[in-house]
């Protein structure tokens, strides 16, 4: 038997999901940017000649490299933070604690990782 949902657009987007809804999305998000760059990479070889160099500059590009960063990194903490709240099931009553540690060790981390990314975008 399948569940039954009558949620419309409108209703969906009014949902007030907070840490856990971000986070859901964002690793949702972060896997889709996994899989561009991934993606970019085997083109880039695949076709090689001018297409492949002009993939190249594409993910070579400091923006890129910012979003694939933010992607790979925001999805590797976030699956953690999940890992650990599946080995342990008694934390999950502690989620919205979890999420705020999870965002406490990933922006150091990332404004370094962009700061460094500028500076060497920059000729610094």
């Amino acid at each position: 038997m399948g569940l039954k949902r009558n949620v419309g657009l409108v209703t969906g987007l009014r949902y007030q999901g907070r840490g856990p809804m971000l986070t859901f999305i964002l690793h949702r998000i972060g896997g889709l940017g996994i899989v561009i760059f991934v993606a970019t990479h085997m083109l880039s070889s695949f076709l090689g000649g001018p297409a492949g160099v002009f993939i190249n500059t594409i993910y070579e590009h400091w923006a890129f490299q910012i979003f694939i960063f933010f992607c790979a990194l925001f999805h590797a903490i976030n699956g953690l933070r999940i890992v650990v709240l599946d080995l342990w099931p008694r934390l999950i009553e502690h989620q919205r604690e979890a999420i705020w540690v999870e965002w406490a060790v990933f922006l150091p981390i990332y404004a370094i990782a962009v700061i460094v990314i500028l500076s060497t975008a920059l000729g610094g």
